[in-house]
């Protein structure tokens, strides 16, 4: 059979084009009933709140072995958003939530946009639900008003941070947060943890203690305020820091899929290299831009197609003492990655087979290297930039030793191959290449080139990692193998 379908002559060309049926085209039944849901929903995003689009009718023309199909559309007025009522707050602050809100009284009704608005409120984090309804089933004075109704989460949260690699050893420790600290979504994140538990970059143990303030909309819609307050000691063999460590900075969109950031940070620290014992006041101002096109919002969910993308630039102030003197310096640096789907090649299906690209690319301006803190230089070695190679362990060394010195310039890149197989399990091949430099133009230094797999159990937060690589022209007194485990990929 075909049909011949009768549509209202009213309909401008959008909603004719989403009502989809055409004279002539078989009548199968999935596809008329379907086009009565599309013309429903483009009529509401036109703002025709109240539009109707009942079930069609059908008459057959025996002789020509058509159907005529008849659509009854009643699309109603053209309506504003009338008031905007919020229900079910309680610590939350309404007048938060409502210079919050994305969609305002006034506004042309469109589901898509009031749609929008509540992902965005649930976005913050202090909701375990939100939902919004017309409420009203008539217009009022040619408005249609919206109820947003919310339940707030649990205040108080505990977690746990679990790793291990051969060269880092074990990291263990706990946090705790607290949201919605002041009733405007501020979350309060304290965390402890245990580093260097074994491994072949590490001298002894170490501790990492710090809280964490988040404030969305600072000073303005979308720009967040993000503050950190740290306390350190770590045990390298490149280095030995005990540190306390001032952060703060504004994130805010600058464009689509592109976030920036400014902050000042100030560190006090004192570091033994060599058997020399030093202390410094770092001052700096990091400014970053980052860009996303992944739709990935989890960070420890994989990527399966887009690019990430930041930059970085860290003019810095360095005030020794004990025999460190005064340097300004800035540090730059790069990184971008791109996930590809083989899907794209019609060789797998959709998001289980991915080649993921990574590259590096680093340089400290304005001072030498050995006028600059050594936990400002730049190494490269681990699961970062080149597994295979412990942790700092790429890059110059001091004389025959595992002291790693550091440099002014890195660069390096991965090529990584991730397959998912069945349900729960997957597995990655990859290669690793870098290089750090004494001079502060990158590609200098001596390549090293690390390769390796692993296998992959995906859960709901994410996949557990496990990763083994070895080198493959390994630096005197390096590694021979070296062994990841994790949430989440590697990038």
């Amino acid at each position: 059979m075909e049909s011949a379908t009768g549509v209202a002559p009213h309909l401008n060309d959008a909603q004719t084009k989403a009502f989809g049926l055409h004279t002539g085209q078989p009548a199968v039944a999935a596809d008329v009933l379907a086009a009565g849901g599309r013309l429903l929903d483009a009529l509401r995003e036109s703002g025709h709140a109240l539009a109707q689009v009942d079930k069609p009718m059908a008459y057959l023309r025996p002789a020509t072995r058509t159907l005529d199909i008849v659509y009854p559309v009643v699309p109603g007025p053209v309506l504003d958003i009338g008031k905007i009522s919020l229900d079910g707050l309680k610590r939350m602050n309404a007048s938060f939530v409502r210079r919050r809100l994305t969609v305002h009284e006034g506004q042309l009704y469109q589901p898509s946009s009031i749609e929008a608005a509540r992902l965005d409120l649930a976005s913050l984090g202090v909701f375990s639900n939100v939902t919004v309804r017309d409420a009203s089933d008539k217009a009022v004075n040619g408005t249609m008003p919206l109820d947003f109704s919310f339940q707030e989460g649990k205040r108080h949260a505990i977690g746990a941070e679990l790793g291990y690699s051969t060269d880092l050893g074990a990291r263990v420790g706990a946090m705790w947060t607290h949201y919605n600290l002041l009733g405007n979504a501020e979350r309060l994140r304290l965390t402890a943890l245990i580093t260097g538990l074994g491994g072949s970059a590490q001298q002894g143990l170490g501790y990492d203690v710090y809280a964490d303030f988040f404030k969305p909309d600072f000073l303005e819609s979308k720009q967040n305020l993000n503050a950190r307050i740290e306390g350190l000691r770590q045990l390298f063999w490149s280095y030995r820091q005990t540190a306390l460590l001032l952060r703060g900075g504004i994130t805010r969109p600058l464009a689509k899929n592109w976030t920036g950031n400014f902050g000042l940070a100030a560190e006090q620290e004192r570091i033994e290299q060599f058997d020399e014992s030093r202390s410094y006041t770092i001052l700096s101002a990091p400014l970053s831009g980052m860009y996303d096109n992944t739709g990935v919002g989890n960070p420890i969910e994989p990527a399966t197609h887009g690019v990430r993308a930041s930059i970085n630039i860290t003019p810095s102030l360095s005030l020794g003492s004990k025999g460190a003197g005064e340097s300004f310096f800035a540090i730059m640096n790069a990184t971008a990655s791109t996930y590809v789907d083989l899907h794209k090649l019609g060789i797998s299906p959709p998001g289980r087979s991915i080649l993921a690209f990574r590259g590096t690319i680093g340089s400290i301006q304005g001072a030498s290297t050995w006028d600059i803190p050594p936990d400002q230089r730049m190494y490269a070695g681990g699961s970062a930039t080149v597994r295979g190679y412990r942790w700092q362990g790429v890059g110059p060394q001091y004389g025959n030793t595992k002291y790693a010195i550091g440099g002014t310039s890195l660069d390096a890149g991965t090529v990584e191959y991730r397959q998912r197989l069945f349900k729960s399990f997957g597995m990655a091949a990859f290669a690793d290449a870098g290089q750090v430099g004494s001079s502060s133009m990158p590609f200098t230094g001596t390549l090293r080139v690390g390769a390796g797999g692993g296998v992959r159990y995906y859960t709901p937060i994410g996949p557990v990692r496990l990763d083994i690589a070895v080198p493959l022209n390994r630096a005197p007194r390096g590694d021979t193998w070296d062994l990841y485990i994790g949430l989440g990929e590697t990038f």
